[in-house]
């Protein structure tokens, strides 16, 4: 399994990073590779990737989601087996630093290879960059989600709707 560890500041308010990563089916839109992300519930996406003319799908469960401290994954089924959390700080009331780590298994030989060659991490680094530019840009988020998923599947969630008029009641 490999690790990678990346930390970005960006330049919104922690709610708006938080509420803005919490978007999950617009991930496609700043994450190299990742082609679609449906919501199934609040807990479930499906993903559909393409890397180096690979596609691969698989499912995420999130396991832990703390409003405005973190968001807590692991894989459930498909074509990749990962594990990671996105985790956010205040550093004043206007910046954010945002912290991706995940845990990756390669699978295959070219995967082996990209992964002793950095690929992931630099995707990662290019990701968070992406998410940077796409939020300072919009200067606000396109809506949020604020429930409580626990460990172990206590979950508490905040009925508060996103503030996406168009709202299904998902993320």
């Amino acid at each position: 399994m490999s690790t990678v560890e990346q930390t970005i500041d960006v330049d919104v308010p922690l709610r708006t990073a938080y509420n803005q990563w919490t978007q999950f089916e617009e991930f496609p839109k700043f994450m190299e590779g990742v082609e679609e992300v449906r919501q199934t519930d609040d807990r479930h996406c499906h993903w559909r990737t393409k890397v180096a003319g690979v596609r691969r799908e698989f499912d995420t469960e999130i396991v832990d989601q703390l409003p405005d401290e973190r968001v807590a994954w692991r894989t459930v089924a498909g074509d990749v087996q990962q594990m990671g959390v996105v985790s956010f700080q205040p550093l004043d009331e206007a910046h954010t630093r945002v912290r991706l780590a995940m845990d990756v298994e390669p699978s295959g030989m070219a995967d082996k290879a990209a992964d002793a060659m950095g690929v992931l991490d630099r995707r990662v680094k290019g990701d968070l960059k992406r998410f940077k530019g796409y939020i300072e840009e919009h200067g606000r988020e396109s809506g949020g989600w604020r429930g409580r998923i626990s460990p172990g599947g206590a979950d508490s969630p905040d009925m508060t709707p996103r503030d996406d008029p168009g709202s299904t009641g998902l993320r």
